[in-house]
């Protein structure tokens, strides 16, 4: 009754602390000394709770909760009124429920328990006075730091040789817990040490804030400056919500979208990358407007009539090429030639010049030259004669650098005289080529 009634008080005892942890991992290696209470068990044993010292233990946590150990205890026990003198060497194995500050556990062991009435006997554990021991029990720590704790435990062991009793023993005592590196000297054990190599704060888990901004330097994207921790332990100079680290304009307020700079002209390029930071510009002309010399609208690298205001359905040009028009209506408008030749004479280079300029002012533009012929001659003669003409005057453009494809030619023979064939002076009249009134001005 006795054995039942002091077994159920501890284990109660022991179980209100289940719910709480401990880190005996961190120094697996445990030490304890404290007193012990025996109290026999067997049946026909009247037996008191005795007290006694020491309780000595030495154990190595092993991992996933379990550990190993020796234990000794020097204790008093007694027999129907008789004092017995109690020792046990017990091996042990145990396991804990958790880790924290306050650590339940259970074991069970293997060894040896003496009981003797003298000081007569020889060895240490005499074989009349010793029996082999199996134990079970439980217990629990309670933390005071990382290396102390109080140590409460009870067991049941069993004996079955004879002179010997079955019993409870209870120890209460205090452990010192060590064996844990501690390699940069920071007062942190390496097994609880996130940076065991660098000396740190105990409340950064062992690791430094080299700025000093409450963000440890393993979790600090910026550990030599002070910074927020919305942004990672990084600095933001500006107050745009973008690291420094990570802003390319990090003195100027801008946006995420433009990499933290801003976009003062509002033209989608960025002002440390637009040439033109307070003019809206083209991307492509890094942020700058194109040039656009007659002013309409249209910029000069898309302008084919750059000093002439157009439109741009007209590729920047006018709409009617009005100074070609005035070149085809005036008197500029013919070219001579000598009777069946069909060489282009000084002058009339330097009016084909002028045309040449003409057609650069209005590059879309293409013209019709024609060329004609006096009626000396036959009919098909002076035909051919008025295609080379107006061929020669389209060679010539050519070589002063207008497009081919821009130039066609069609030769009217004697048809289309201009004076009268029958005198001299018309017939020089009628030896020409010309870009004729009538002639078809195509705009592309």
């Amino acid at each position: 009754m006795n054995f039942i009634k002091s077994f159920l008080v501890t284990t109660t005892f022991v179980f209100f602390s289940l719910f709480s942890f401990a880190q005996t991992s961190q120094n697996p290696w445990a030490i304890a000394v404290g007193t012990d209470l025996i109290s026999l068990q067997d049946e026909n044993v009247d037996s008191s709770v005795k007290f006694g010292a020491p309780a000595l233990s030495l154990s190595r946590y092993l991992g996933s909760g379990f550990s190993v150990g020796t234990q000794y205890v020097i204790g008093n026990a007694e027999e129907n009124g008789v004092d017995l003198k109690y020792n046990s060497l017990d091996g042990i194995i145990k396991y804990n429920f958790s880790e924290g500050n306050i650590l339940p556990y259970i074991f069970a062991g293997y060894g040896m328990s003496k009981y003797s009435d003298s000081e007569d006997n020889d060895g240490f554990f005499p074989s009349t006075e010793s029996g082999r021991t199996i134990s079970g029990g439980i217990g629990v720590n309670f933390y005071l730091d990382d290396n102390f704790a109080i140590n409460v435990s009870t067991s049941y062991r069993g004996v079955s040789e004879e002179d010997t009793y079955s019993h409870l023993q209870h120890i209460i005592g205090l452990s010192y817990n060590f064996g844990a590196g501690d390699a940069d000297k920071d007062g942190v054990p390496d097994q609880k040490d996130t940076c065991p190599d660098v000396p740190g704060l105990k409340e950064f888990d062992g690791c430094p804030d080299t700025d000093g901004d409450g963000i440890p330097d393993n979790k600090d994207k910026c550990p030599e400056e002070a910074g927020l921790e919305s942004l990672e332990g990084c600095p933001d100079a500006d107050g745009d919500g973008i690291a420094d680290v990570d802003d390319a304009c990090p003195n100027k307020a801008g946006i995420a979208a433009m990499n933290g700079c801003p976009d003062s002209d509002g033209d989608g390029i960025a002002d440390n990358v637009d040439r033109c930071p307070e003019t809206a510009g083209d991307p492509e002309n890094e942020g700058c407007p194109w040039a656009d010399r007659d002013g309409d609208g249209v910029p000069d690298k898309d302008d084919q009539c750059p000093d002439e205001e157009g439109t741009a359905a007209n590729k920047g040009c006018p709409d009617q090429p009005k100074d070609l028009i005035t070149f085809i209506n005036s008197d500029q408008n013919r070219f001579l030639f000598s009777a069946s030749s069909t060489k282009i004479s000084k002058k009339d280079h330097e009016t084909l010049n002028a045309l040449k300029e003409l057609l650069v002012q209005y590059p879309i533009v293409t013209i019709i030259v024609e060329g004609h012929a006096s009626s000396d001659g036959s009919t098909a003669y002076n035909q051919k004669l008025s295609e080379q003409r107006a061929d020669a005057l389209k060679a010539h453009l050519v070589s002063l650098g207008v497009e081919s494809s821009r130039i066609e030619t069609i030769g009217y023979g004697e048809s289309k005289p201009i004076e009268d064939n029958k005198t001299a002076k018309g017939r020089k009249q009628n030896r020409r080529a010309e870009i004729n009134r009538s002639a078809q001005l195509k705009i592309n």
